[in-house]
């Protein structure tokens, strides 16, 4: 399931950029950005290159503006994905950093957070990270959850979704192609006790949020917000 379009334009990654800080949590390198006042908290999981690039950084720094305390853990461990390896291509490379491990390794961090006073918890998911989104929305553990160009993700998985759910889909992707994200949109409509939304932005493709060129900035900046207002919606 996985292609080109994954590793097309790769950021280069600054382990000191951003608003805010990095500490453990749970055992893991996380992005923490946001009022430690707030009871409101979004996990952000990254795309396959990880929470070391600028603009997934900059993602952050907007959604914690919006009043919430977000937190990006580094899901890989410094272990990103490097296009230029040819030892270990992503077939290879996703044998190690499963989504399912991912969606493990999130359980202890939701349950830190809410002993912290945290009262709310929305997720927001890149790419891989989406995958693991999907995967807390459906045993209710969030509040919330946002895919932005999903990868991995399956009709069943929409079937399985238990809270309200935004997808925010590129119109030519590979990965997730339009056949499946109609496929979404129809279940998620079908679903009235569970809120959903899908969106398809013209002429993008996939990972244009993270990884957008300059043609693609506006579109990006459009589903920055769109995500930002999901969450406002149900989380706040």
């Amino acid at each position: 399931m996985s292609g080109p379009q994954c590793c097309e334009n790769p950021p280069t990654l600054n382990p000191s950029c951003g608003a805010g800080h990095v500490e453990q949590l749970c055992g893991l390198n996380t992005y923490i950005v946001g009022s430690q006042d707030s009871k409101l908290a979004i996990l952000l999981l990254s795309d396959i290159f990880g929470y070391e690039a600028p603009n997934f950084r900059k993602i952050a720094d907007k959604v914690a503006a919006a009043g919430f305390y977000v937190v990006a853990p580094d899901y890989f461990n410094g272990d990103y994905f490097a296009p230029d390896n040819p030892e270990r291509p992503l077939t290879v490379w996703i044998e190690d950093h499963g989504t399912d491990k991912g969606f493990e390794d999130t359980k202890p961090i939701i349950q830190a957070l809410k002993s912290k006073g945290i009262s709310k918890i929305g997720a927001a998911g890149f790419c891989w990270g989406a995958k693991v989104s999907v995967e807390l929305a459906k045993c209710e553990i969030i509040q919330a959850a946002v895919q932005l160009h999903p990868a991995f993700v399956t009709l069943d998985d929409i079937k399985g979704i238990k809270v309200p759910t935004a997808v925010l889909a590129a119109e030519n992707d590979h990965l997730t192609p339009l056949e499946l994200v109609k496929q979404f949109e129809e279940e998620l409509a079908a679903k009235p006790e569970v809120d959903g939304f899908v969106k398809i932005y013209p002429k993008t493709s996939h990972g244009w949020t993270t990884r957008y060129k300059a043609e693609d900035e506006a579109a990006a900046m459009e589903a920055h917000s769109d995500m930002i207002q999901w969450l406002v919606k149900y989380v706040k």
